[in-house]
């Protein structure tokens, strides 16, 4: 894709926050090109707060942000969405503080970006691509990004559950294949952490509605959507956590057990030091000698 998108009416839907339980509506409207991701608090006179890693506030089980003390939780699924069908530019309304968890995956708001259709902008979309790695270590917890011309996100987790064990996924988002290989994926949790979690005022408005809830032998409210559900799903959350970086990255992402707050990190380190990567344009890469003798061009 060369140019930069946005949507082309506005949609609309509503629901519960995962970990506030709060009701909320939201709203997405297009954005001129440039624009960018902005969420705005509706209830707050439109109180503006920019989808960037530099306004990131909690990281735990969630990824909010946080301007002038005014909150947006659980920003990751729509973010991913976002990136998977190739939306630049949005504005997010919303009359809470919390997104809507809908059944816990990003396939709702995609289903919402596909009801409105997408419109190609102008202005040439400008990739960050990584030129030189990038790796974080926290114990048995690994990220890292390396140059590529495509974007590809490779993760493995390890959970001790009879259904989870360690699994492993890889995707290059080129031809749709977030739309049918991630999007679909949905959140997971374990019925014998409940208690303490909501003592820690989380997953109020978690349900077998809007995640899979596993107990220690088995899945609670069966079918998954894919034999490997959960790893996906960590790929799905990955890729709406880089969407903090605020550009779609060129690069090889492969992530170990890490989670928001790693995930974050790397946007961090990304955003605080240029001399990981380079903006370019589709074109420019195209133009390289290297890519017009054959490598495959990203989203």
């Amino acid at each position: 894709m060369t140019q930069e998108q946005t949507i082309r009416s506005a949609v609309t839907c509503s629901g519960i926050g995962l970990h506030s339980g709060a009701p909320v509506s939201l709203r997405i409207l297009p954005a001129p090109a440039g624009t960018g991701i902005v969420f705005h608090r509706s209830d707050l006179e439109g109180f503006a707060v920019e989808a960037s890693g530099r306004n990131v506030a909690r990281v735990s089980y969630a990824t909010s942000l946080m301007k002038k003390g005014v909150l947006i939780s659980t920003t990751e699924h729509l973010l991913s969405a976002f990136t998977g069908v190739g939306i630049d530019n949005a504005i997010v309304e919303l009359d809470n503080l919390e997104l809507p968890i809908l059944d816990g995956s990003a396939q709702p708001f995609v289903e919402m970006i596909q009801k409105a259709g997408i419109r190609k902008q102008r202005k040439a979309r400008t990739y960050l691509r990584i030129v030189r790695e990038i790796e974080l270590r926290e114990g048995d917890k690994f990220i890292a990004v390396y140059p590529a011309d495509t974007y590809t996100v490779a993760y493995s987790i390890n959970f001790p559950h009879p259904l989870i064990g360690k699994q492993k996924y890889s995707v290059r988002l080129t031809n749709g294949s977030y739309v049918k290989e991630i999007a679909s994926a949905r959140t997971f949790g374990f019925l014998h952490e409940a208690d303490a979690m909501r003592q820690q005022g989380l997953i109020r408005g978690a349900s077998t509605d809007n995640a899979i809830v596993l107990n220690r032998e088995e899945v609670l409210n069966p079918p998954l959507r894919f034999a490997d559900e959960f790893v996906r799903h960590k790929v799905l959350d990955l890729i709406g956590d880089l969407a903090l970086i605020g550009k779609q990255i060129l690069g090889s992402v492969v992530a170990d057990r890490a989670g928001h707050a790693m995930h974050t990190a790397l946007v961090s380190r990304i955003l605080r030091d240029h001399s990981y990567w380079e903006e370019t344009t589709m074109e420019e890469i195209s133009a390289r000698p290297e890519v017009a003798s054959g490598v495959s061009l990203g989203v």
